[in-house]
């Protein structure tokens, strides 16, 4: 595992420890994929439409898991492989990613259903306890 996972945050600013953990350009989507989609194994993610690296794959989803946002276990299936889920700490994120949703509507043109920005709007938390009991 790379160890620059394990260095000491750069300040306890809030928006620095989250950035630390979810602030590059992979990770909020791996996070994304694994909570509305339901990806968990490692091709499923690597399926996505923004089309990411292996390479970058496997760092990201060891940051993630240094970060104890996913959790890695076995796949009783095929030994060699893994699946990836979101642990509470990763479906604490929930939230924001629909107030990101929320926020893209607004100002950018984006794919998602309008039904789904009137889920959200509509009762947020009921949505978000569906997107969480369809996924595990």
């Amino acid at each position: 595992m790379n160890t620059s996972i394990l260095k000491p945050p750069r300040s306890v600013c809030p928006i620095n420890l989250m950035l630390e953990s979810l602030g590059d350009a992979w990770s909020l989507l791996i996070v994304r994929d694994m909570m509305f989609f339901g990806a968990t194994r490692f091709n499923e993610l690597r399926g996505a439409r923004e089309k990411i690296a292996s390479n970058i794959l496997t760092d990201r989803l060891q940051k993630l898991e240094a970060a104890a946002i996913i959790s890695k276990r076995n796949d009783p299936t095929d030994a060699r492989k893994f699946i990836y889920e979101l642990t509470e700490k990763g479906w604490d994120l929930a939230p924001i990613l629909a107030e990101i949703v929320l926020w893209s509507h607004h100002y950018e043109d984006s794919d998602i259903p309008l039904e789904v920005v009137q889920s959200i709007q509509t009762d947020r938390a009921a949505f978000l306890a569906k997107i969480k009991s369809q996924q595990r």
